[in-house]
């Protein structure tokens, strides 16, 4: 039989057909759409986009927050044979017309918070007569706020209405299209494609990354097998859903063991959906959660703040609980001695049965078994804390093109540290740059043959053929693996900011931006791996900068570090310069005395940076940038810095 999602989705129907999948938050609680209501939507909104004329291989845009009708709005341009664009709720309005016209998008559904951003896109989109099937309930108020943008009310429809028509046409036998939905799902091959996946390029641009039937198929029975989950656990999803690892091991790895998703409440837009949060987690009361290091990073540092606060004995057997832990767990997969687990034992079981358990029920729920990290490495802290407080956090690694999971930590083999063990249907080689592969413990470049590999970059043949080899994905991160079969991923070699929550973006557009605006910066290097937020390595081009000095007067360090911060984020200002999302603006910037060179192999024969270099060579000051004190540029080591360069007071 074909390994397609529709065979998914088909099979749990079977098997569970009145199982709650998708949970949206009301004002009367959580409500269910089961799996087999789930399938009746889908199809119902496909019977619609054929009588409309949309035809196989054509392709629509989803952006919105997670809800039932985020996965029927998708299974049903699946079922309709169309190709589903999920967007980021993240892009700025900027951001998402060239995603539109690339994919040839012919609609786009989307939700009440982000229509309005939708709209202001538009005008920038190719296809003026582009869809928009809306998500939400208040399609009045969608018809309202499109009036005011002088957007034809004719081009939406509500999600509801849709479901209605279509439905009425799959019941008709005379209507053929209840046919014509079987025979579109037959007619599937599993190299198909079923989304494209638009990802942060390094020259600007983003590529559209399509993956197949077969790619989602081989990746979430991967999952199953390496975690070996029973049927019937449940999940509050807080990971966007147009994340790749959201998407897979949420959305359709639910398919394979019937696991119920909880979404959070996003009504009242982002700030009351973070603070919806903990809220959500009391009521959906998961069995795993789908986690990334800011979100738990957030809940240790309540946890222990909490226990501060109540200080005394409280507080003590607390912290000597988790270190006891901590020694007791050792790294996750070798035991320590004897001694060691002697000399913790009591400390730890003993804040175990006193705090643990009620913190972790508090937090979490009284049925969490563990999580699982995905969008970013989690750091070893977390790791360690969380599986002595008893609710392990297990760490992956992935990328979209490879569907996207590559290895994970589970509860019956991990190794805190690492990023796990390989899943089951894929091999994967640390290749050095002369095309050798490195032996064990020697770091290359992690490459990955399997079923799981994307079938390319849409309309990019040749970004397709520099990531994939001879069927190898080349993933541009830097790592290698351990004696014990663990995979370690040390750095990335692509030019990709990744914030703290997963998301990536490109730094050349933040590059560009600010060079475009000021003259004296020479270079710049935008960094961020895995922080709270992005910081940059500048050098100066002295020249201009002596002018800019003797020009504006300036005669102390801090005056001219204050104005060059004025020029850093003059591109903000500036009508001709690359708009940023705040969220990358660097923090803070650190001055070099020198600038990046050929000799210190910093910068390569192109003239182009080469990142993972500089981030080795300046690894000291880039750290610096997440100190209190480096956090702002007006710092004693640019002061030092700028009087060595300009002989300043």
């Amino acid at each position: 039989m074909k390994r397609t999602v529709f065979r998914m989705l088909d099979e749990v129907v079977r098997d569970w057909p009145d199982d709650p999948y998708a949970l949206r938050k009301t004002d009367s609680g959580y409500v269910a759409t089961s799996f087999a209501q789930a399938r009746e939507r889908s199809r119902a909104f496909a019977a619609w986009l054929i009588s409309q004329g949309y035809k196989k291989g054509q392709t629509m845009a989803i952006l919105g927050e997670g809800s039932p009708e985020w996965i029927c709005g998708e299974f049903g341009l699946m079922c309709a044979g169309l190709i589903s664009v999920p967007l980021s709720i993240k892009l700025l309005a900027e951001e998402i017309p060239f995603r539109l016209n690339h994919s040839d998008a012919k609609g786009i559904l989307t939700t009440h918070n982000q229509l309005e951003k939708v709209l202001a896109a538009l005008q920038n989109v190719d296809d003026k007569g582009l869809r928009i099937i809306y998500l939400d309930e208040d399609l009045d108020w969608a018809k309202e706020t499109m009036e005011k943008k002088g957007i034809p009310v004719d081009r939406l429809k509500g999600f509801s209405q849709v479901e209605n028509e279509g439905r009425a046409n799959v019941a008709d036998p005379a209507s053929g299209v209840g046919a014509a939905l079987d025979a579109i799902a037959e007619a599937t091959a599993e190299d198909d494609v079923v989304t494209i996946s638009y990802t942060s390029g390094t020259t600007g641009n983003p590529k559209g990354i399509m993956l197949s039937h077969l790619n989602y198929w081989v990746n979430c029975h991967d999952a199953i097998d390496i975690f070996q989950l029973p049927p019937h656990y449940k999940t509050l999803l807080v990971l966007p859903v147009d994340h790749s690892f959201t998407h897979t091991v949420g959305i359709y790895t639910a398919l394979v063991r019937a696991i119920a998703l909880y979404f959070v409440d996003s009504r009242g837009g982002g700030i009351a959906t973070l603070r919806n949060i903990p809220i959500n987690l009391k009521e959906a009361n998961p069995t795993f959660l789908l986690t990334v290091p800011a979100l738990s990073g957030n809940f240790m540092k309540k946890i222990i703040a909490t226990m501060e606060e109540k200080g005394g004995l409280i507080e003590k057997i607390f912290k000597n609980g988790i270190r006891a832990g901590i020694r007791w767990n050792g790294n996750g997969f070798h035991r320590p001695s004897f001694g060691v687990r002697a000399g913790a034992f009591f400390p730890y079981f003993f804040a175990k049965i006193i705090l643990f358990n009620t913190i972790k029920k508090k937090v979490f729920g009284d049925s969490i078994l563990f999580c699982v990290g995905g969008g970013a490495l989690l750091d070893l802290k977390q790791q360690e804390f969380f599986a002595a407080l008893g609710c392990p956090i297990y760490q992956g690694y992935g990328l979209t093109e490879a569907a996207p999971v590559v290895s994970a930590n589970v509860p019956l083999r991990h190794k805190f540290g690492s990023s796990g063990s390989l899943f089951p249907s894929l091999t994967c080689a640390i290749m050095l740059a002369d095309g050798s592969e490195a032996p064990l413990g020697v770091t290359g470049e992690i490459t990955i043959m399997g079923e799981n590999v994307m079938k390319g970059y849409y309309k990019n043949p040749e970004a397709t053929a520099q990531t994939i080899k001879d069927g190898r994905l080349y993933s541009g991160d830097r790592g290698y693996m351990d004696e014990d079969g663990f995979l370690y991923v040390v750095g990335r070699e692509k030019a990709l900011l990744i914030a703290e929550d997963g998301e990536k973006y490109s730094p050349e557009e933040i590059e560009e931006a600010i060079t475009t605006s000021t003259d004296l910066i020479d270079q710049i290097m935008v960094w961020c791996d895995h922080k709270k937020y992005s910081c940059a390595l500048v050098s100066l081009d002295q020249n201009k900068v002596q002018r800019f000095i003797a020009k504006n007067g300036i005669t102390s360090a801090e005056s001219l570090c204050s104005a060059l911060q004025e020029e850093f984020l003059a591109f903000k200002k500036d009508p001709k310069a690359k708009k940023v999302q705040n969220a990358w603006i660097p923090g803070a910037f650190q001055i070099l005395s020198t600038p990046f060179s050929e000799n210190d192999g910093t910068i390569n024969s192109t003239m182009k940076i080469v990142r993972y270099k500089v981030s080795e060579l300046y690894k000291e000051n880039l750290e610096y940038s997440y100190s209190k004190e480096g956090s702002q540029t007006l710092n004693p080591r640019n002061l030092a810095t700028l009087r060595e360069l300009f002989k300043l007071s």
